[in-house]
Order: C-alpha cells, then structure tokens, then sequence
C-alpha cells in the first residue's frame, strides 16, 4: 500500500574525544546516534528531523501519523537517550547537529526542518541559534565541546511542537521551593508547601510573586554549592572526578492544582506523569539524579546554554509553533514565549484544541496538528 509506514533503524556513529566516560557502556571516545527513518514507499526532497535530549520520539503518533501524509521524519535519539543524569546540552547538540548532516550529506534530503516535540524544541532552537551564528565556545562548566568550531548545518525550518522554554526553566517553574534543606526534603517552609494541609488553590497573586521568587532562589542556592563542588574537585587535584547527588521535589508548580493559572484545558490535579504531588518526590522527575556538570548545562537557572526564547531571537529560518490546549506538561504561556520570541515575520503559531503532550489515544488531535504541519511545509515550499 502506497501509505503504508515503514521504519529503517540504523546508526550514526562518530569518535569524539572526552576527559571522562559519562554514558554507559560501548568503545570509549565512540559516540552512537540511534536513528529511525519513517516514511512510505513515496519519495521526498524533505526531511523533518526529530529528537529530545533524553526521550525517544519514533513512537509517538505524531511522527506515523506525519509519514502517512508522504513526511519523511529522521526520529533521532541522543547519547543519553533514557538517562540524563550526566546529560550535557552542548553534546546534544552535536548529537543533532550529526543527524542533520547525515540527512543533507548521506541521505540526499533538499529540505531539512527540525521537529521539537516538548524538550525538543528548545534543543532545536538552540542548535538552529548555533548554527547560524555560533557563539557557545564551552559547556557551562567549562569543559564540553566548542560549538562556534562544530560547522554545524543549519536547517531550512523550525517546528516547535508542545513545546516548553527549556529545560532550566522548566525545572525551575516546577521546582519545589518550600524545602528549606537539600539533604533533608522533609524541612519545609509550610507557608510554600501548596501540597500540605496549609494551603490549597486558588493562589492569589502575592503568594505566586513569593513563590516564584522562591523558586528561583532554590535553583541559585543548588548551582552555588555545585560551583562550590567542582571548586573543591580542582583544589584536590581531581579536575575531571564528578559527584552525583539527588534534586528532591521537582514538580510543584501551583498551575497542575490552579487552573486558574495559565489557563488552559488541561486536567487540574494532574500532570504528564501523573500525580504532581506523587511526581514531585517520585523516581522520575526531572532533575531527581544529577551530577555537577550536567546540572549547570542542562538545570542552572542563570548559566543553561540551551534557552528557547533567547536562542529563537537571532534565529532567521520560518519558524511554526504548536500549542495543544489540553498539554500536561508544557501550560500555553510557553508556546506563548516561544512564538514571541522570534524576531522576523516568517513565524507562525496555532492551537490544536484538547490535545495533550503526546497525542496519546487522541487521533483527531494528532491529525489537526499533522494538517497544520503539513500546510505550513507546502507554504514554505518544502513540499512533502
């Protein structure tokens, strides 16, 4: 059948040297991309390429439902695909920088526009941002690769679909800001625990003005002692030695209890994982295991290279962002900031109404958001 989906895995790999080992298993200084091209038996001049710092995006019902329409998508996972815990954005970058380059060089493709689904955009903008105009000679921490010297390719457009800011400032709207001791999760300032029995929506505005400032205040407090850290590590003679250590409440932010807040039609009470006040201590929420170089690249407030906003400002490629109305995950105000931030007028920004993050079980959202995606391609004379 001419719709019929395929799937053709296969890897990019490339030597990259590093002081230290941070990803697990396999030849060291060897860095392996996994790759999913996914497409019909018809043929195309264009490309979209999709990848998330640590999530796979192959499988989500955005990108089948995308090739059945004649998109080939390039779904592509990172070094640290599943583990983020010593994941450094600059690195990720490379990483996409390698699949964009394979899809121009190796597959032939005339167009390449990159997809950012959720953290993807932000890692999408950024490398759009670095390609155009490098500027980012070194991780936050010194180290890591010198991106004004990686000859990154530059893509022909940008898609930013359910989409949040960045990783840091996402971290940082979430982030639990009424634990008062790092070691010890349990002291608390009552007065900014929305989960306890003090508080409870709707929040006024004077208590979100604390809250914020609040939260901020935490994520400054960590980066100093991870700056600390590494400081002690080099006076000891140990520049290249890493400590691992444990983020504690990271999803508490008063919109999953406040609907009122950036408003929307998401679910009050609840989030993409589940339960925000079970998230927020639970196994998998952002930031929970972090060592020091990955924390002040990918979750330092003030120090994260990889901002979408800030990086979409000196883009000049068209640029399309998705909001989804019903998204768990990313509140509207960040397509919002998304949208605003790019500096021409080849940008343009919809809303696919009672979508969630993933389009999971949700096949007349999935299809609303590919016939935006796909009009927009046709308009910019990326014919599918």
């Amino acid at each position: 059948m001419a719709n019929d989906v395929t799937r053709l895995p296969f890897p990019i790999v490339s030597v990259e040297k590093s002081a230290f080992k941070e990803t697990y298993g396999g030849a060291e200084d060897v860095v392996v991309v996994f790759c999913t091209l996914i497409k019909t038996a018809e043929p195309s001049d264009t490309c979209l390429i999709s990848m998330h710092p640590i999530g796979g995006t192959a499988w989500l019902p955005i990108m089948t439902n995308l090739a059945r329409t004649g998109v080939h998508v390039l779904a592509c996972d990172s070094r640290y695909r599943g583990a983020d815990h010593a994941l450094n954005m600059e690195k990720v970058t490379l990483d996409l920088g390698s699949a964009v380059r394979h899809a121009r060089e190796v597959l032939g493709y005339k167009h390449v526009v990159l997809l950012g689904w959720s953290g993807g955009g932000s890692l999408s903008a950024f490398y759009q941002a670095q390609a155009e105009q490098p500027t980012v000679e070194s991780s936050p921490c010194g180290g890591g690769p010198n991106l004004v010297e990686a000859n990154l390719l530059p893509a022909d457009g940008l898609i930013m679909m359910a989409a949040h800011v960045s990783r840091h400032g996402t971290l940082t709207e979430w982030i639990d800001p009424s634990i008062l001791d790092e070691s010890d999760p349990d002291q608390r300032d009552l007065a900014l625990d929305i989960y306890g029995s003090g508080l409870a929506p709707p929040f006024d505005d004077a208590f979100l003005t604390r809250y914020r400032a609040a939260q901020i205040e935490r994520n400054r407090k960590i980066t100093a002692w991870v700056k600390d850290k590494l400081d002690s590590l080099a006076r000891q003679g140990k520049p290249n030695e890493e400590f691992a250590f444990v983020t504690h409440g990271t999803m508490a932010d008063p919109a999953w209890l406040d609907p009122t807040i950036d408003p929307s039609d998401r679910k009050p009470g609840w989030c993409y994982l589940g339960d925000p006040k079970v998230v927020n201590n639970g196994p998998v929420g952002l930031a929970r295991f972090s060592t020091l170089r990955s924390w002040l690249s990918q979750w330092s407030y003030d120090d994260a290279n990889a901002d979408g906003p800030r990086s979409l400002a000196s883009v000049s490629c068209p640029a399309l962002v998705i909001g989804n109305t019903a998204d768990d995950a990313c509140t509207p105000r960040h397509a919002k900031a998304l949208f605003e931030a790019v500096s021409h007028n080849q940008k343009e920004c919809h809303e696919v109404k009672g979508a969630s993050h993933y389009y999971m079980g949700q096949p007349e959202e999935a299809s609303a958001a590919t016939k935006v995606v796909t009009a927009w391609l046709e308009k910019q004379g990326f014919p599918v």
